[in-house]
């Protein structure tokens, strides 16, 4: 009977933090996301050096801070990971506050750093781009409100996370930054859905979607530029999407060699947004394809531990991280083979870039949190009765 009421993970009172959490880690989730860092590191050798000379600076300079900033995301990573769902869940809450205040206050304290949106605080040393935190504690509230809502005689919950999914939108998208309006955006679609809301309403959103893009077109510059961009027949050769086009087809199936390519000397953004170009010109369309096999075990995995899981909250908070990270993944790569609009996106911990290294590290810590194997009934239990 208590295998029957609390599954057959072992209970071991007083087991210490390190191995409980061993034990019930998903460790090949765990495990594709350390090759993900080590494959963003070794690009990083190949897409840096060309920037940091023109920069006046090391060889390494930007291959040693993406080192040093992984270094904080794979801490932060395993930190979060090993707390229960209820820290993640009231430690989010209180960071979700201070990240919404920090982007309210961004159009008159930060900086845009010459890019023409004003997405960062300029701390000397470094910058911080609030919307990479924002969007896991983002996550984690919404969901929380929803679980509260199914609850008898809960808050309107679904209603609030609407009213704050769209203040969250609009103030992205006034950076402008429509790429991460358009991901928390997808996140709390993805979250309302599997949360039970009626077909219609969700194409109703749908519809509201297309309005808000086709306002968005007659009224940014920005914005338009970037749809006429992919919807032309032709790729100027002299942009970035033309330079990477290019890499990606010259790469074919095994590369060039390494450190063979030329494109990380074209594109300023080589180390960032077109990080998979430059891995598939100098290893080919292999090491791309191990790339998106990681992602996809990750994503894959993290999905069918959660469909086992009976806590709502969990449930929700779980699918809402997984499909951020695997969406701004398949943008990122999307964007490269024009596929997809240009949006400014990172690749998740390949990409160089310090707020996002960290803040992907705490949200996949939040995810490996939630996906942890604890002493329960899973839910199929409860649809044949053994629940009871």
């Amino acid at each position: 009977m208590t295998e029957m009421v609390y599954g057959t993970v072992p209970v071991k009172p007083g087991e210490a933090v390190l191995p409980r959490w061993w034990r019930t880690v998903d460790r090949w989730s765990l495990s594709c996301i350390l090759m993900l860092f080590g494959a963003g590191l070794l690009l990083g050798l190949a897409a840096s050096p060309p920037l940091a000379e023109r920069n006046g600076l090391a060889p390494f300079h930007y291959v040693q801070r993406q080192a040093f900033f992984g270094g904080m995301a794979l801490i932060a990573l395993f930190l979060t990971s090993m707390m229960s769902p209820v820290m993640v869940r009231r430690l989010s809450v209180l960071g979700f506050l201070v990240a919404f205040v920090a982007l309210a206050l961004l159009p008159f304290l930060g900086t845009d750093f010459g890019k023409g949106a004003v997405r960062w605080y300029g701390l000397g040393f470094a910058s911080v781009q609030p919307s990479e935190f924002l969007k896991p504690l983002f996550v984690i509230v919404v969901a929380w409100m929803m679980a509260a809502a199914q609850d008898l005689g809960g808050p309107p919950g679904r209603l609030w996370s609407f009213f704050l999914m769209v203040a969250i939108v609009l103030m992205l998208a006034m950076q402008p930054d429509f790429g991460q309006a358009a991901l928390v955006l997808f996140g709390w679609g993805v979250m309302w859905f599997v949360g039970g809301a009626p077909m219609l309403l969700l194409i109703g959103l749908a519809g509201l979607v297309v309005l808000g893009g086709t306002f968005a077109y007659s009224n940014s510059e920005h914005f338009a530029r970037r749809i006429d961009g992919f919807l032309s027949p032709e790729v100027d050769p002299t942009t970035q999407l033309g330079y990477a086009t290019n890499a990606i087809r010259e790469g074919g199936f095994f590369g060039v060699g390494v450190g063979e390519g030329q494109v990380k000397w074209s594109l300023p953004d080589a180390h960032t947004d077109f990080i998979i170009a430059v891995a598939a010109e100098e290893y080919g369309l292999i090491l791309v394809l191990v790339i998106i096999a990681l992602y996809t075990t990750v994503v894959v995995r993290s999905l069918v531990r959660l469909m086992r899981e009976r806590d709502p909250f969990i449930r929700l908070a779980g699918t809402g991280l997984c499909a951020m990270v695997g969406v701004q993944a398949m943008i990122n790569m999307g964007v490269a083979v024009r596929l997809l609009p240009a949006k400014g996106m990172t690749l998740p911990f390949v990409s160089y870039g310090g707020s996002s290294l960290i803040a992907t590290g705490i949200a996949v810590g939040m995810l490996l949190a939630f996906t942890r194997s604890r002493p329960q009934g899973e839910i199929g239990d409860i649809l044949r009765g053994r629940g009871r």
